[in-house]
């Protein structure tokens, strides 16, 4: 039985393929056979649904209405635009740089973006890689411009515009909570910014950066500002009148500062009662008690006057003006009387205690229930962002409990801990106080391991197992990557030096550029293992040729352990020792005969360097001229004499005497010290038929040409 479904179908995919009007882009190549992945039967209309299946991302743009496809004004079939089966190299989507409208996109072009001279469509979008996945923050584009290097961070737009780079749009007064005034507005930023603005944040008090000008010693602590402007360092407003609670009255207004504020005033207030800088000055010898403003003025020490409580060391203000003298001095004994608010008002304090008697810090003598304390300026921890909307009550709690002493995340937020205290209690590493959920920790920039590699795409819980700041993670390869070290510790565990962190496989490690043994010839191709035999670092591999190759040395070691003097890399069997460098350079025949045939042993430190070592059995004249052959001998041919008697001796030969053989006149064995006679008759005392009549003076009668014939006029006798 025939299906004739099944035939019908077949059927109409192959007609479909065969009237298939060309190839598709190399892209849709996979689905060439699949037509219903781009097309419906009898319905065009379902084509630019089915695009929108595969391109997801585009029809989410028109969903959306945002990018290109999504802001376009006329809606069309995709296939109006891109149009397929012109081939397998056809670009379907091609863009006009010069007429495209960039407005169009999630990223408008304006400044210097919107002029082609200055920004090409290259700079930016750079090849494959998607337009729509081009970044579009300043520091991805622009980080080689940034002069700051990083020190103020990767958000250029605060500072820059896109017309000019160069251009500062900047204001310290209106982006920043600390206004610049006076000799401030006209620093360099680097003078107060020198390290990372974010990471590093400045503090904002004066004697952070004016600590060397400040000529008081840390005497009147750090407010700096409140004797002290931003526009003359020299010059102070500070009115003691004003400013403090003790106004300077009569012969105080003229004394020096130091004259009474001798130690810091931070650590140790400087006293207020007469007593404590007039005490030399009690004629009464504290007959009277110390309360010397009962009597004396401040105009003059003589000056007697009656009891004025605003001269004495507790001057009323306030409500304290209208209260009634028994209502603190209950006993009318004002020696003892406390000047401490806590004191007299404990009844009145609804901490409990919790936030210490100095009751002053936050309340005023006009009224209790006023509170003039600032947090930032009076305390080390000034409330940012979230933890300034918070009650006092939210962190100190009441009644019970003491003054935080600590100013740890964790103190307040142990529970909205997700680490489980894996990471410690510095959460300021990772959160702010703008949100418990943003992020600012940067792992390259916080830490002193930059993550490269599969290290960036690799969870946090993956290298940090245990607690985060009581047991550090390693930073070394091999404390992770032990498990997959293929050479079981062979080669130690610095990892790092023949793998890198994107892929593990990959080796980079080049033998002649990262130790001192290059590999050359057939070194180059041999596996690590058929040198490396133990540990790579504790047991280091020897250099020395013999070390490898002594079953290859045929001269059993009697030629040392140097055998590149000969060999190379190349091939073992592949001589290059240039004797021509040695104490004996080959001449002649010697260039043609084998090394074995001179050296006998193998050891070439043992072959003679004098003819007759080797040629002592070649030598006819059986040692009568010595054993120095190379006098008349060559290398070239042993039978070829070149001995030239007339320029090389104090003899030469004429006459007869070049007829002559050698035996004939050398006829006794010729040492070194033994030479042959030079007079007639050192020779030719037997033919002398004047039997020494005439003298040994032959020559002056006889030539060497012939013996027999005598010079004429050569004789004269001698007196």
């Amino acid at each position: 039985m025939i299906c004739t479904w099944s035939v019908g179908h077949s059927w109409a995919d192959s007609l479909e393929a065969a009237l298939m009007p060309g190839q598709v882009i190399e892209a849709h190549a996979k689905f060439e056979e699949d037509c219903a992945k781009c097309h419906k039967r009898f319905d065009k209309s379902a084509q630019s649904r089915l695009c929108g299946d595969c391109h997801k991302d585009i029809r989410k743009d028109f969903e959306d209405k945002q990018r290109f496809h999504g802001r376009l004004t006329t809606q069309r079939e995709c296939r109006a635009c891109h149009t397929d089966h012109k081939g397998r190299k056809e670009n379907i989507a091609p863009i006009n740089e010069s007429t495209f409208d960039h407005s169009r996109t999630n990223f408008s072009l304006t400044g210097a973006h919107a002029d082609p001279r200055k920004a090409d469509c290259k700079a930016c979008h750079k090849p494959k890689v998607k337009y729509r996945d081009t970044p579009s923050d300043c520091y991805r584009c622009h980080q080689k411009d940034d002069k700051h290097k990083t020190n103020f961070g990767e958000k250029c737009a605060p500072c820059h515009t896109e017309n000019k780079w160069g251009e500062i749009i900047f204001d310290h007064d209106r982006d920043t909570k600390y206004r610049l005034a006076g000799k401030h507005r006209t620093a360099k930023c680097e003078r107060c910014h020198a390290g990372h603005v974010y990471k590093d944040a400045l503090k904002t008090d004066c004697v952070s950066c004016h600590k060397k000008d400040d000529h008081h010693k840390g005497v009147f602590g750090p407010q700096c500002r409140a004797c002290h402007d931003e526009y003359n360092w020299k010059t102070s407003p500070f009115n003691h009148d004003k400013d403090t609670k003790y106004p300077l009255l009569g012969k105080h207004k003229t004394a020096k500062c130091e004259s009474c504020h001798t130690a810091p005033v931070l650590k140790e207030r400087t006293p207020t009662a007469c007593y404590a800088c007039h005490k030399k000055d009690d004629k009464h010898g504290g007959a009277l008690g110390r309360a010397c403003e009962q009597c004396h003025t401040v105009q003059s020490w003589k000056h007697v006057t009656s009891f004025d409580h605003g001269k004495s060391r507790f001057p009323l203000y306030g409500a304290h003006l209208i209260a009634s003298c028994a209502g603190c001095h209950t006993d009318q004994r004002y020696k003892p009387t406390p000047l401490d608010c806590y004191s007299c008002h404990t009844r009145n304090d609804r901490h409990r205690g919790v936030f210490g008697r100095e009751c002053e810090t936050c309340h005023l003598e006009l009224d209790w229930s006023s509170s003039s304390f600032d947090h930032d300026t009076t305390t080390r921890y000034p409330l940012l962002k979230r933890h300034r909307g918070l009650t006092c009550e939210r962190c100190h709690e009441i009644p019970v409990g003491k003054p935080l002493s600590s100013r740890n995340c964790a103190d307040c937020h142990k529970k909205d801990d997700t680490h489980k205290g894996a990471y410690g209690e510095k959460c300021n590493t990772c959160h702010t106080a703008g949100g418990w959920k943003d992020i600012v920790f940067d792992h390259d920039r916080d830490t002193k391991y930059r993550l490269t590699g599969r290290h960036r795409t690799t969870s946090c819980a993956s290298c940090h197992k245990g607690p985060l700041y009581k047991d550090k993670t390693p930073t070394d390869c091999h404390s992770c990557h032990g498990k997959d070290d293929a050479h079981k510790g062979t080669f130690g565990e610095r990892c790092a030096d023949c793998h890198a962190e994107q892929d593990w496989k990959v080796s980079f490690f080049d033998h002649g550029r990262q130790t001192k043994w290059p590999l050359l010839g057939k070194h180059a191709g041999q596996t690590c293992q058929q040198c490396h035999k133990g540990h790579l670092y504790r047991d280091k591999p020897p250099t020395d040729c013999a070390a490898c190759h002594k079953k290859d040395d045929k001269h059993q070691g009697q030629q040392g352990t140097q055998c590149d003097t000969c060999h190379r890399a190349t091939s073992w069997q592949e001589v290059t020792f240039n004797h021509d460098k040695s104490r004996f350079p080959l001449r002649g025949g010697h260039n043609l005969i084998e090394c074995a045939t001179c050296h006998k042993t193998l050891r070439f430190k043992d072959a003679p360097s004098d003819c007759n070592g080797c040629h002592e059995k070649d030598d006819v004249h059986k040692q009568r001229f010595s054993s120095q052959c190379e006098t008349c001998h060559t290398a070239r041919a042993w039978k070829v004499w070149d001995f030239d008697h007339n320029r090389r001796t104090s003899f030469p030969l004429d006459g007869a005497h070049q007829q002559l053989d050698c035996y004939d006149c050398h006829s006794a064995p010729m040492p070194k010290k033994v030479v042959a006679p030079k007079t007639c008759i050192g020779c030719h005392r037997k033919d002398d038929t004047h039997e020494g009549g005439f003298g040994p003076r032959c020559e002056h009668c006889h030539s060497a040409t012939l013996w027999k014939e005598v010079k004429p006029g050569s004789f004269i006798r001698k007196k």
